[in-house]
């Protein structure tokens, strides 16, 4: 079985010696190939299950026939992306205390499982307000959970797994989990063009339920990764420690400047959901929305090992250029509408947009991701990962509502994202290398 795991690390990691390691220990070297294996595994069992209980599909979709109210559905995506951020300086100062980290991981995946099951039983059973509020309430408990997950799993990784491999392994898991999410997403297109029947409801609470199964299998595979006892700190109050981590974006100017960088890179996030809405205002959205899944998960597919590969070489670079593919998009999505409004109602325009939005988002992600963990060594990656998914949340939750609460049409919020992703690759080119 080792020297099946051993050959197996070595044809996904693309390496002749599977053991040859720089920046972990000896020991962790020598369990490097089972734990990437594990990791992979997991990682792409928790991404495809971000497919089957997505927000801004199939959780809209669920509380839409369940009868909740119209405001409730709109604060999905902010409680989902931005709850599970901003906690995570509090967080990170339990996880501080655990030799092994991999404990928080496993328990917030079994809680983020345990949430999912609730949640398809909650709309099944429940209507109206009583339902929507059920579905907020969990995704609160969620997206707290996700955080724990987040704290852990790069500190975990930067222990476990060496340098040059890491930002290979995310790619890896965004290639395998966007080739089954097309399967997904061509589920829900033949759906939607499918007549409405009362098992519509149990259709999509089993989606969910699917979704909660997944990550209990993640929960289980990352429990079997061999973790090396870490450094601890001992009897600090978690949220003096909290504030006391805050410093680091005034005493240290390169993790500073990642931040306002990573702020800026939000831009792929946030336009997302209005290449969606500008293609309810030509076609018919819930047709479109099987066809978004799909690019979604092609996207990852083909660009996931792409910018892993690029990212463990410079994921300073990958976030350049991922950025500037985000920012030219939405300027050319603008001028089209601007001087060739026939292209907009095309049937494939919109869709092969969203396409390269998700393949610049997921260079973004894994690039910010693989840069943050190769930055920072032992506990100053933990203190690094939860002051800057704290800042992070705290943007995104102000920008998110502030740009769905502006008055401004899809058109003008896509061109104002795409400006600070100009801003967010200059930014990124003055940040050093971290991987050489």
């Amino acid at each position: 079985m080792e020297k099946l795991i051993d050959n197996l690390y070595e044809k996904l990691a693309n390496v002749e010696d599977a053991r040859a390691c720089k920046d972990i220990t000896p020991e962790a070297c020598r369990e490097v190939p089972g734990n990437f294996t594990k990791t992979l595994s997991s990682q792409f069992l928790t991404k495809l299950g971000d497919a089957f209980a997505n927000p801004k599909v199939v959780l809209p979709a669920l509380m839409s026939m369940a009868g909740a109210p119209f405001y409730l559905i709109g604060f999905l995506v902010p409680i989902r992306e931005s709850g599970s951020l901003i906690p995570q300086l509090l967080i990170a100062s339990y996880v501080r205390k655990m030799a092994i980290r991999k404990t928080a991981w496993v328990l917030g995946s079994i809680i983020q499982a345990l949430c999912m099951f609730a949640i398809a039983l909650s709309l099944f059973y429940l209507t109206g307000e009583q339902a929507g509020w059920s579905v907020i309430a969990l995704l609160v408990i969620f997206s707290l959970a996700r955080g724990l997950c987040s704290v852990a799993s790069k500190d975990v990784t930067g222990k476990t797994i060496p340098k040059p491999r890491r930002g290979r392994l995310s790619g890896l898991a965004a290639s395998m989990a966007g080739g089954i999410t097309l399967i997904v997403g061509g589920v829900l297109y033949f759906k939607g063009h499918s007549e409405h029947t009362e098992n519509d409801l149990l259709f999509y609470a089993t989606f969910i339920g699917i979704g909660g199964t997944l990550w209990l299998l993640a929960a289980l595979l990352f429990s079997r990764v061999r973790e090396e006892p870490g450094e601890t700190d001992g009897g600090k109050n978690g949220f003096l420690h909290a504030l006391e981590k805050l410093s680091l974006l005034k005493t240290d100017k390169n993790f500073r400047h990642f931040v306002l960088t990573r702020s800026l890179l939000l831009c792929t996030a946030l336009s997302a959901p209005y290449y969606v809405i500008l293609s309810g205002e030509y076609q018919s959205v819930t047709l479109a929305l099987g066809i978004f899944v799909i690019t979604s998960g092609l996207a990852g597919l083909l660009s996931g090992p792409f910018w892993g590969l690029f990212a463990d070489n410079s994921s300073r670079q990958v976030m350049i250029a991922a950025a500037l593919i985000a920012a030219t998009l939405g300027i050319s999505v603008n001028a089209i509408a601007l001087w060739l409004p026939e292209l907009m109602s095309s049937i494939w325009l919109l869709p092969l947009d969203y396409f390269i939005l998700t393949i610049a988002h997921e260079g973004v992600r894994i690039g910010r991701k693989t840069y943050l963990v190769n930055m920072a060594t032992g506990n100053q990656r933990t203190d690094y990962v939860s002051v800057s998914n704290t800042c992070i949340g705290v943007v995104l939750l102000l920008v998110g509502f502030g740009s769905a609460l502006s008055g401004f049409s899809a058109l003008n919020l896509i061109f104002a994202l795409s400006a600070l992703g100009v801003l967010g690759a200059v930014m990124a080119y003055v940040l050093p290398e971290v991987e050489h």
